[in-house]
């Protein structure tokens, strides 16, 4: 039995609560993977998992044995990193992850910058309105819009981003400008699903909040294609302030009910909480935070 092997089989079937799962992570083929943690549970004396036609589930045993196990993977991982020369030399690989509109205005430049100025890191982009996890898909650091739920992540504030609703002059002219957002009912209505509650629409007036819930006219799967849609003078549309900044600048867009704008979001660089920063790392948040603060200035 390969113990540090059968290890990271048994903390990736805790992490994903399957066989399959882990073993197409891991690269493994799901026999060995399932023989690996047998021979370790024969090796610890004590079952690991409890076992079900759909999942693996962790055994009260099986849950101190993991939580250990992060504890020592993650060392061994930085003890390999130390010895690789990551947290003395910027090199390696940087994965980075961003939403889609917020890394290809703002990000993407920075990058560009960045890796003139490093030769030696190389950086995988993952443009995605999902939130991914940085343990679990081993991401470095995300640039993240909103406040930080998970204390265990470490959060540099860089900028902050409005909602906005805006829609084409085209069509304000033709269906007339809302006042209030109670005037949303009158009007034709774009919805991005990516948004938490993408059909109620959040404002803000002399300290109260305002909800109001809207009948969409199109949906769609992405921001981009809601501001696709609202220049095309299909109607209203909801996006952060980043999205629609080059619209308002040309004039094919125009934001209304700003008086009722809700409060601004953070927008931060987010990494994981560790003994020892990769030099990498180290160098790109401290080479993107004050230029992303120069582009994000409210």
């Amino acid at each position: 039995m390969d113990r540090l092997e059968a290890m990271s089989i048994v903390l990736a079937v805790a992490e994903l609560g399957s066989l399959s799962a882990a073993a197409r992570r891991l690269n493994t083929p799901i026999a060995t993977a399932s023989r690996q943690i047998a021979e370790l549970e024969t090796h610890l004396r004590t079952k690991l998992f409890d076992r079900s036609t759909r999942k693996l589930v962790l055994t009260d045993a099986g849950s101190t044995y993991v939580a250990a196990l992060k504890r020592i993977l993650a060392d061994l991982s930085e003890a390999e990193r130390a010895a690789s020369g990551e947290y003395t030399t910027p090199t390696g690989e940087l994965v980075v992850t961003a939403p889609v509109g917020l890394g290809r205005v703002h990000l993407m430049p920075i990058l560009a910058e960045f890796l003139r100025s490093y030769p030696d890191i190389n950086v995988r982009l993952v443009l995605g309105d999902r939130i991914l996890s940085l343990s679990e898909e081993h991401v470095d650091v995300a640039l993240r819009i909103g406040e930080l739920p998970d204390s265990r992540l470490i959060a540099l504030r860089v900028g902050a981003t409005h909602p906005v609703v805006c829609a084409s002059p085209a069509y304000l002219a033709a269906r007339g400008t809302p006042r209030t957002p109670d005037d949303i009912a009158g009007h034709d209505c774009i919805i991005y699903e990516g948004f938490r509650s993408p059909d109620l629409w959040a404002f803000a007036h002399q300290q109260t909040d305002i909800a109001i819930t809207v009948q969409p006219r199109l949906v769609v799967s992405s921001a981009e294609a809601a501001c696709d849609a609202a220049r095309a003078g299909i109607g209203l549309a909801r996006a952060f302030s980043y999205h629609v900044v080059r619209s308002i600048e040309t004039g094919t867009l125009s934001t209304v009910l700003d008086e009722y704008r809700p409060a601004a979001l953070p927008v931060s660089l987010v990494y994981r909480a560790g003994r020892f920063l990769p030099i990498k790392l180290r160098a790109f948040l401290d080479f993107a935070s004050p230029r992303l603060k120069a582009r994000l200035a409210t």
